[in-house]
Formats: structure tokens, sequence, C-alpha cells
């Protein structure tokens, strides 16, 4: 006599999920998961930048009450000069930072990215400048640009009177180079980690149609590297507009006032002037200003969308 063998039914989906954890329900982590990260994001992020918020329509001197002065603050910076000309130099030496930094970080990166021999080696020299703070990078070049001891006034003939720090044209150009210098090698990490995972089906593809080591950076690296570029653009705009240790310990915001950014004002106003409620009101614009650049770089890009590339796979 035949048998008939039955099919055991069908393991539901919940009896699936409940063998595969072991008994347990694999659901979406609690909120209880992100309470620490939210603490401390609100306790070192939002409520400072609330406390400036109210500071900047206030007179305080640091010492005694605080005064309520309404939006005399706004109304005294819309009319300082010196405030306009280092909202001007703030976009000035970021757009210089972005101009000298994005191409060499991605023709680095991209380089690091390969198997090149000694690559591995020369990428590690190359990124010891990440292991050392802004605070020790600008007192390095202060004394190695230093015009009485440092190499320019060693080199008359390619440096002048080799002080670089008495003109604003050197003193913008000893900013840019020193940020640079310092801040390539982490943008190349972002490319280099961006090149990495590029499928190499990509670049067959391209040599079978007969591409070149240029038309394959151009048609295949260059396009799947496209998030990776906006994403450190924020990241040096940001970083530009809001840097004040370089011009802090290199310029001193000289000569005069022609490296006087607004990071640095707002430091003058509220530290030096012990105006506590315009440097808030400086720090508040400063905050408004990065974050509209950001924005209008990431809806431009359509970043904000992840579109046309098929970078990570």
């Amino acid at each position: 006599m035949a048998t008939t063998t039955v099919a055991p039914p069908l393991m539901t989906e919940e009896r699936r999920s409940g063998r595969r954890s072991g008994g347990q329900n694999l659901g979406r982590p609690g909120f209880a998961w992100a309470l620490p990260a939210t603490l401390f994001f609100g306790f070192f992020a939002i409520v400072p930048l609330v406390l400036v918020v109210v500071l900047s329509f206030t007179s305080w001197s640091g010492i005694g009450s605080v005064e309520y002065v309404g939006l005399a603050n706004w109304r005294r910076l819309a009319a300082d000069p010196t405030m306009t000309q280092s909202l001007w130099l703030s976009v000035l030496l970021t757009a210089l930072g972005v101009a000298v930094q994005t191409p060499l970080s991605l023709l680095i990166g991209v380089w690091a990215a390969g198997h090149q021999r000694n690559r591995a080696v020369l990428s590690a020299i190359f990124f010891l400048p990440l292991l050392l703070s802004m605070t020790a990078v600008s007192v390095l070049w202060r004394v190695l640009l230093d015009p009485n001891f440092g190499v320019p006034g060693q080199l008359p003939g390619l440096f002048g009177d080799g002080n670089l720090f008495g003109s604003r044209t050197g003193a913008i150009g000893v900013l840019v180079f020193v940020s640079s210098w310092q801040f390539i090698p982490f943008h190349a990490l972002i490319y280099q980690g961006a090149a990495r995972a590029v499928p190499a089906v990509l670049y067959q593809a391209a040599e079978v149609d007969g591409a070149g080591r240029w038309g394959q950076f151009r048609h295949v690296t260059l396009p799947q590297l496209r998030n990776a570029m906006i994403t450190s653009l924020v990241l040096m705009v940001v970083g530009g507009l809001t840097t004040f240790d370089t011009v802090l310990i290199l310029t001193g915001g000289g000569p005069g006032t022609d490296t006087t950014i607004t990071a640095y004002y707002m430091y003058e106003q509220a530290f030096k002037s012990f105006d506590f409620g315009a440097g808030a009101a400086i720090a508040l614009l400063l905050v408004v200003v990065a974050t509209i650049i950001s924005l209008i770089v990431v809806r431009v890009s359509g970043y904000d969308k992840m579109r046309s590339t098929m970078e990570g796979l």
C-alpha cells in the first residue's frame, strides 16, 4: 500500500524570526537605545545654542547682572563695517580653501586607493598631519614662517623681505596654506574610502570600451565619488566658516583687521571687549550662515536625494 507523505506546515514569519533570533523577536530597537546620545546632544548642543540665542538679546560683561537690550546688538553689528568685512573674509577663506583642497585631496585620495608600490608607506607619512592638533600645527608654521628666524627670512629672493604676515595677501595665503596642509589628508581619506568602494566591473567595462586612465577617471571615478565630494565640500564649508585657532595663533587678525574673520571677531567682542551679548549675536549669525550655505550645497547637488551613483556597493 502506498504511503502518503504529508508536507509540514509552512513556517510562519513569526516562527522564522524567532528561530533566527534564538526565540527572541528582532524588532526595531526602542527609544531607550538612543536616549544616551539624545541626552548628550541635547545637553552639549541644544541647550548651549538656546542660551546663545537668549544672550544675543542682552548686554553682559561676564560679571554682574544680565541686562535685556532687545535688538540693540543686532542693529550695532549691522552698522559695523568690521563685521561686514569679517563675513566677507570668512567666505573668501572658505572659497580659497575649497578651491585648493578639493582637487588635491581628490587626486591624492584616488591615488591612495590604488595598489602602487610603497603606497601604504607614503600614505601613512602623508596622513601624519591628521594626528596633530590645529593649535600645534599653527605654532609649528608660525615658527617656520617667522620673518626673522624662519624660512622666508633666509630666502629673500623668493619671499622678498620675508614678512609674509605683514601684508593682507601674504597673511591670507599663509592661512590657506596651513589649513590645507593639515586638512587635505582628512579629505583625501574620504576620497580614498569612496574610491575603493567603486565596483571594479565598471572599470573593466570602460577598459573594454577603449577608455584609458584619464577616461576611466573622468567617466567612472568622478561620477562614483559624487556623494563623497559633496560630503567633503560640506565639511570644508563648515570648517572654513568656523575656523578660529589658526587665525588666533598665526596672524592675530592682522595686519590690522585684514584677517579678522567672523569667528575671530566674535572672540574679540566677547573675551577682549567683554561684550558677551554682541559675541553671542555674532556666534548665532555664524551658525545661521554656515547652516544656510550647507543646505544650499546639499540641495543644489541633489545629495539629499542620493541620486545617480552606485557608491558603496
